[in-house]
């Protein structure tokens, strides 16, 4: 439900900043605005994904990738949002671009990642020595094995 109010919230927001900035700006400053924040987001992209890629390839060396595979997804992250025309989703692109911000985020969602996996990890009934898992086939059903019973002729 939440990816629905976002993805209507987005465009509205996007709208609203449009009207207001281009009624103080005009027409051509704020156009000229989106497309050099595309060009410069595509630029910093560059940079900073060939550092990424760098950093992925040495983190395989050692063993550990998680943190630059992260980083990495979080600079694709920034790259959708700066080609995306609008000055929320550049804001947002522009953001995701900080490595301090980035490693905070990181770390946030990390967090509440783990907190979920030990939540839906964890068992509701306590382990008994007495219970024991296994399939069964009722000999007493009269349904021929093959038919699911959805069918009836």
């Amino acid at each position: 439900m939440w990816v629905f109010a976002v993805m209507a919230a987005v465009p509205l927001i996007e709208i609203a900043l449009f009207i207001t900035i281009g009624g103080w700006l005009t027409l051509w400053p704020t156009l000229a605005i989106v497309v050099l924040t595309a060009i410069l987001g595509a630029a910093l992209i560059h940079r900073q994904g060939r550092q990424a890629m760098a950093d992925i390839r040495g983190s395989m060396q050692r063993g550990d990738t998680l943190m630059p595979l992260a980083h990495g997804g979080l600079i694709l992250l920034a790259g959708i949002f700066l080609m995306t025309p609008g000055f929320f989703t550049d804001t947002l692109g522009l953001l995701l671009l900080i490595p301090p911000l980035r490693r905070w985020l990181i770390g946030v969602l990390a967090q509440r990642i783990k907190t979920n996996m030990v939540v839906m990890g964890q068992s509701r009934h306590p382990a008994r020595d007495d219970v024991i898992d296994a399939d069964y086939t009722d000999l007493n059903d009269p349904r021929p094995p093959g038919n699911s019973g959805w069918t009836r002729h």
